[in-house]
């Protein structure tokens, strides 16, 4: 049995039950507080009564900062990001996401009411996780981050989200994943034929003023309808 991660909570309507929830991972070297300060600059009117999620990665050594110990949802093994990467890592992250999102569902959220959301390091995550997932989320939130182990995604997804909403964003100006490494995971995922809705900023690696607006678009998009009867 998997330990859940540790996580901070937030509800977008204290006291009133949630029938939605977000998972949003945190990206290199944060924790889950790192996002939960924007929950209340979400115009979120129209939504139903939100959870937001934001769980604490493990701590553990990290190849390109010299093996420093850090929050990280897997190994760094070079700048290029791509070419050698920690898929033993990225799939032990992806069980322990999973498990958050069967808890989600254990509380009585609906897994068609989930978004899986992710920053950086955590959008690689969030992608990873939600393609592999055999049962269909609301949808995919994947900012500032790319498409790991992307040549086994065609095998390895599952077809549950293969029509889930994917939003996209990217800063034009990032030097941490550069934004054509954005660019050649959505096209990636566009070939395979997932609906992404693709967002740039002119920002470095950050979450821009317009992308908290377009982030709100999105979760009224595919929350703001009625969850299921029971």
């Amino acid at each position: 049995m998997i330990t859940l991660l540790p996580r901070v909570e937030l509800e977008s309507q204290p006291g009133t039950p949630a029938t939605a929830a977000v998972i949003w991972l945190h990206g290199l070297g944060a924790d889950g507080n790192d996002f939960a300060g924007l929950v209340p600059e979400l115009d979120l009117k129209g939504c139903p009564p939100i959870r937001f999620v934001f769980p604490h990665a493990p701590s553990i050594p990290v190849t390109i900062n010299g093996g420093y110990v850090m929050p990280a949802w897997y190994d760094i093994l070079g700048l290029n990001l791509v070419d050698r990467q920690d898929a033993a890592g990225i799939q032990r992250s992806e069980r322990a996401i999973v498990a958050l999102i069967e808890n989600e569902v254990a509380r009585g959220i609906a897994y068609d009411r989930i978004v899986l959301a992710g920053f950086s390091q955590g959008c690689a995550m969030a992608l990873h996780t939600a393609l592999r997932l055999p049962h269909t989320l609301a949808g995919i939130m994947a900012l500032s981050g790319y498409l790991p182990l992307a040549d086994r995604t065609r095998t390895e997804r599952q077809r549950a989200n293969a029509h889930t909403p994917i939003f996209m964003a990217h800063g034009t100006m990032d030097p941490v994943v550069a934004v054509t490494r954005g660019e050649d995971s959505r096209d990636a995922l566009v070939a395979l034929g997932h609906p992404v809705q693709w967002h740039t900023y002119p920002m470095q690696h950050a979450v821009h003023p317009h992308e908290i607006a377009d982030i709100a678009a999105f979760l009224k998009q595919v929350l703001g309808k009625p969850a299921h009867a029971a």
